[in-house]
């Protein structure tokens, strides 16, 4: 291994010791946006550590149509659960922007997480965070209008990327939020009117973060556990 995580705060949690016996089973890999990790009913065979990039949990309905449940970046961990006992996939995971992780075989996890019980908690706070985190995006999705929570979205993937501008097209917010393109694209030229964002050709721009969090819905704030620190140079 070349050494200590740059950027998964689960990793850089952990003491030396334990980080070092998590790093040694660990392979780096690099993914591009659209990179699949798992379809649903997949057999979860491996356990990600996201250091860079957005990685979403898309569920798939019938006939087609997605929307993102989760969203996953330097704070925590694709496929997680399978870390105590074997699992399939539930939704799709799928890479937004393109990044960085630390692979593990879940076997190697599990016998990790045994051996080494800090390992073990790190990763069990996380997904009782992130069930948190769900059950508060129920009740966003069925209360809040289309323009707070595209604008609570937006400063989710700013938090997560290393500046101000990122490429999202109007079909792939669309299909993120459950919504028509039309309706997102009101949202944006909402957003963009009141001067949070600036938006061209599936380019999005963070100009203002405080217009963009005021005109965020309050689970936003909700989710302290997920927020980075965006307190940043961009």
């Amino acid at each position: 291994m070349d050494g200590i995580s740059p950027g998964n705060r689960l990793i850089e949690a952990l003491d030396a010791a334990d980080r070092d016996a998590l790093l040694s089973q660990c392979v780096s890999i690099e993914f591009a946006p659209g990179h699949i990790f798992h379809e649903p009913g997949d057999p979860i065979d491996h356990v990600f550590f996201i250091e860079h990039g957005v990685v979403s949990a898309v569920a798939v309905l019938q006939d087609g149509r997605t929307v993102e449940t989760v969203m996953v970046g330097c704070e925590g961990v694709v496929g997680g659960l399978a870390a105590s006992t074997p699992r399939h996939a539930f939704t799709r995971n799928v890479a937004q922007m393109a990044g960085g992780a630390r692979r593990i075989d879940v076997a190697r996890l599990r016998a990790l997480t045994a051996a080494r019980p800090a390992v073990r908690d790190v990763i069990a706070a996380y997904l009782a965070a992130l069930q948190a985190e769900l059950e508060q995006s129920a009740a966003c999705n069925a209360l809040h209008r289309a323009e707070q929570r595209l604008a609570k979205w937006l400063l989710r993937c700013h938090d997560r990327v290393g500046g101000a501008a990122f490429n999202l097209t109007q079909e792939y917010m669309a299909s993120m939020l459950g919504s028509q393109r039309t309706t997102v694209n009101e949202a944006a030229q909402s957003l963009q009117k009141s001067g949070a964002i600036s938006y061209s050709r599936g380019r999005i721009t963070v100009l203002d973060r405080a217009t963009l969090e005021r005109a965020a819905c309050e689970c936003y704030r909700a989710a302290d556990t997920f927020r980075l620190a965006h307190h940043r140079e961009d």
